[in-house]
């Protein structure tokens, strides 16, 4: 079959043109990656890229979680286009973070609305502390550990050292499952009772304990689980 490139097509087909003329929503998933792709091979365009990467990743969202190397393992997409993809991938899900961002966090689905869009694709185990005033709103994010979560690693001395410093009224432990399951281990269940008891000593409560999932969360707080 005779290979045909992208700006021989009709210009009302081009994904650049469709989408200046029409707007990005009207194009398909595939144009869309295509632009971002730029350009094709002697014998693939970018849109058969685009399509091939689709068919063997997924879904966009299956797409997104992928690392460049994986987009590199592709014949025909380089380490330049797999960046620029990561790139893309990485701002779409800052940008979703971002929309949903609160100045108060009212409950767990606050929480999650902001967090889930930034850590539901992570490759390891990520606990994070938010410090918040007497309002909830968010006065700073502290990365405390990463990788498997353990006692040791996750001290009560490293989870309160920075809300002391910043004189937080509360704070949320938040953590994520890379698979996808946010049911917490006993060792999850153990490190809240620590670090609960903990708070109560240094007067700065565990308002929450909350574990990210795929698109769920867990909240050890709605099921009353942290006394």
């Amino acid at each position: 079959m005779k290979h045909y490139k992208i700006p021989t097509w009709p210009e009302e087909e081009r994904p650049r043109e469709k989408l200046l003329k029409l707007g990005a929503r009207h194009l398909s998933d595939a144009e869309l990656l295509a632009i971002l792709i730029g350009k094709g091979t002697k014998e693939k365009t970018a849109v058969d890229l685009a399509r091939e990467l689709l068919i063997k990743f997924g879904t966009i969202d299956d797409l997104a979680s992928r690392s460049p190397e994986e987009y590199n393992s592709l014949k025909g997409i380089g380490t330049a286009k797999a960046v620029t993809l990561a790139a893309a991938f990485e701002l779409g899900q800052r940008l979703q973070s971002q929309k949903n961002a609160r100045k108060r966090f009212k409950n767990p689905d606050e929480v999650a609305a902001v967090y889930l869009p930034l850590m539901r694709h992570l490759k390891k185990e990520v606990f994070k502390v938010l410090l918040l005033n007497n309002v909830n709103q968010l006065i700073k994010e502290v990365t405390v550990s990463e990788g498997i979560l353990t006692a040791s690693l996750v001290h009560p001395r490293e989870v309160f050292r920075q809300a002391i410093i910043e004189t937080a009224r509360g704070i949320i432990l938040m953590h994520n499952h890379p698979s996808g399951n946010p049911k917490p281990s006993k060792e999850d269940i153990e490190i809240t009772r620590q670090l609960v008891q903990a708070g109560e000593i240094v007067g700065i409560p565990v308002l929450d304990h909350i574990i990210l999932g795929d698109d769920t969360f867990f909240s050890f707080a709605q099921k009353e689980m942290l006394k």
